[in-house]
């Protein structure tokens, strides 16, 4: 403990490991990437409707006309609408990386669907050989087995051959 007050090390730490000597003044700020991705989604859902355009055009429209036909003191944008074009170059320069942030989780997402799809084919296909396989060696073992016709066909051969040697043993019963 003394060697330690001596050494400047703390106590409990060991010698062979380097001290932390970072300080933490500014702790970042922590956030769930999801939940922002999830706004980031729903924000680039909002811009892309005809609601945000008209809400946009009504903003930009009441702007300019409260600049132009508001009495002079009530100006806010007092050059030709300077404040106006940082507003949206402002609006512009949040948006942009949103709007791409959900376009990347999107594209995420469809590589999910893409690779279940493929995965989905590959199954399919191995279900179609499997039953192309099952489809052959039934007509295979269906081509062995004797049809209607065939066993008709053979009865009457047989027959015919049963009425010839009933004719022959009756013209030999005859003669004798």
């Amino acid at each position: 403990m003394a060697d330690a007050r001596r050494t400047g090390a703390r106590p409990g730490s060991r010698l062979d490991t380097p001290a932390d000597t970072r300080r933490v003044i500014v702790r970042r700020p922590a956030y769930d990437s999801d939940t922002f991705g999830v706004f980031a989604e729903q924000f680039a859902r909002f811009m892309g409707t005809a609601r945000f355009l008209l809400y946009m055009s009504a903003f930009v429209v009441v702007w300019v006309v409260w600049n132009l036909a508001a009495p002079e003191s009530w100006h806010f944008d007092d050059y030709p609408f300077i404040f106006l074009t940082l507003m949206l170059s402002l609006q512009a320069s949040y948006a942009a990386p949103l709007i791409l942030l959900a376009q990347n989780r999107q594209e995420t997402r469809d590589k999910v669907i893409a690779e279940q799809d493929r995965q989905a084919n590959a199954r399919a296909h191995a279900d179609m050989e499997f039953l192309a396989r099952e489809v052959a060696s039934l007509r295979m073992a269906v081509g062995e087995v004797a049809t209607r016709d065939f066993l008709r066909s053979e009865l009457r051969t047989l027959l015919g051959e049963l009425d010839e040697r009933n004719r022959t043993d009756a013209a030999r019963a005859g003669e004798e």
